[in-house]
C-alpha cells in the first residue's frame, strides 16, 4: 500500500455513489498522486459494473490505491489493494485466510467493535463517524473522546465524519492514523487544492509546522 505523508498519516477519499465514474475519474488523474487510498463505496452498482468502473479507473490509477467496499469477490477478481468490510460484510478473519492478498478494513463505530476488529485480524479500522456529517443527518457523532478511546487499541485507526481541515489537526492528535474524506473533496470546487489543505493539515497534527504546499 502507497503511503503519501512523510510523517506516516493517511489520507483516503471515499466515493459518494452518485457521481459518475467519469467525473470521478476526472477528478482522481488530479489527485491520487497526492492521496493514500481511494475507496469505491458504490452500494447500488452491480458486482459487473463495480468491476468495470475499477477497469475504467485503473487506466489513470494505480491499482494498489484502490479499495473496494463490501464486495470481496470484486477486489479479487480486479486485483485491487484492499476490501472494506461493513457490519454486514463477511467476517474479517474469512477474508483474510480466502484472500490473504487483499488489505482488509473494518468499518467500527465504538472501541467494542474495534477491540473485535482487532482480533479477527483486521489490518485497520475505519471509525466514526467523528464529527457531524452531511452524510449522516441527525445521527449524533461518536466525538473526539470515543476516538481517544478506540486508538487505544493496537490496530491502524482511520477517522471519518465531518472532518474538515482546520478539524484535522485535532483528529491526528486524538491518535488516528489518517482521516478518510467524501464530500469535503469530492464536493469541492477545487478537489486538489482542497486535497492540499488536508494534506498540511495531517503535517501540522504532528506538531510541526512545514508545509507540503
Amino acid at each position: 500500500m502507497t503511503r503519501i505523508l512523510t510523517n506516516g498519516k493517511e489520507l483516503h477519499i471515499i466515493s459518494n455513489g452518485m457521481m459518475p465514474i467519469e467525473q470521478l475519474q476526472e477528478i482522481l488523474i488530479d489527485i491520487h498522486p497526492f492521496i493514500t487510498s481511494i475507496h469505491l463505496r458504490e452500494k447500488q452498482k452491480t458486482a459487473k459494473e463495480l468491476f468495470q468502473a475499477v477497469e475504467m479507473l485503473s487506466k489513470a490509477i494505480p491499482l494498489s490505491k484502490i479499495i473496494i467496499n463490501d464486495r470481496v469477490d470484486v477486489a479479487h477478481a480486479s486485483k485491487v489493494a484492499g476490501i472494506q468490510l461493513a457490519f454486514h460484510s463477511l467476517e474479517p478473519a474469512i477474508v483474510k485466510k480466502t484472500f490473504p492478498e487483499l488489505r482488509v478494513g473494518r468499518s467500527i463505530h465504538s472501541y467494542l467493535e474495534g477491540k473485535k476488529a482487532l482480533q479477527e485480524g483486521t489490518d485497520y479500522v475505519l471509525f466514526g463517524h467523528v464529527y457531524p456529517s452531511q452524510s449522516k443527518p441527525g445521527l449524533t457523532p461518536k466525538g473526539i473522546q470515543e476516538l481517544l478511546r478506540v486508538t487505544q487499541l493496537d490496530i491502524p485507526v482511520i477517522a471519518i465524519g465531518g472532518i474538515t481541515p482546520e478539524k484535522t489537526q485535532q483528529v491526528i492528535q486524538a491518535g488516528a492514523s489518517g482521516i478518510a474524506v467524501m464530500s469535503g473533496v469530492l464536493d469541492s470546487c477545487d478537489p486538489l487544492s482542497r486535497v492540499k489543505a488536508y494534506i498540511n493539515a495531517l503535517k501540522d497534527g504532528d506538531g510541526k509546522s512545514e508545509k507540503y504546499f
